[in-house]
Order: structure tokens, then C-alpha cells, then sequence
């Protein structure tokens, strides 16, 4: 079963949004990625430079992540509005 660690990049993102939508990312996070046995399923690879990262969608939000098989851990990266989290 993965668990999940936000970076200090992701997390700074999560203070700055307002606090409804913050909450309903961390339950998505909850519900959907901590403790499954596949992250892949609820997400999409990213292609390009961004190769090794999966993005998953929340509403209007993206979470840009990292998943790392042997360790069994999912790094996310980043959190932003779906217009601006590419362009970082």
C-alpha cells in the first residue's frame, strides 16, 4: 500500500488556496491515494519533459506527482489550477 509526502513546494500551494478547496484536496488525497495498491488508476502520465510525473485531477486543481514503486511512497509535487500548474 503507497503513502503520500508532499514536498515543500506542494504544501506552500496548499496554504495559499483557499481553505474549502484545500480541504477537499486533502479528502481526495485520502480517499483515493493513501493506502491504495495502484496510484496509477486514479491518474494520467504526463508526457514531454514532464515524463516521470502523473498528474491527478481535482475538480479544477491538478496534483503533480511522482511515484516511486520500490519504496512504495507517491511525491507530490505540486498543486495549482489546472491553467497554471503546467507553466511551472
Amino acid at each position: 500500500m503507497y503513502s503520500i509526502e508532499l514536498e515543500d513546494k506542494a504544501v506552500k500551494a496548499m496554504k495559499s488556496l483557499d481553505r474549502q478547496i484545500s480541504y477537499i484536496i486533502y479528502r481526495w488525497i485520502e480517499k483515493n491515494l493513501s493506502g491504495c495498491e495502484n496510484p496509477r488508476l486514479h491518474g494520467k502520465a504526463l508526457t514531454g519533459n514532464k515524463k516521470s510525473f502523473w498528474r491527478y485531477r481535482v475538480g479544477a486543481y491538478r496534483l503533480i506527482a511522482t511515484i516511486d514503486s520500490k519504496s512504495m511512497i507517491i511525491f507530490i509535487s505540486d498543486v495549482a489550477h489546472r491553467r497554471e500548474v503546467y507553466d511551472r
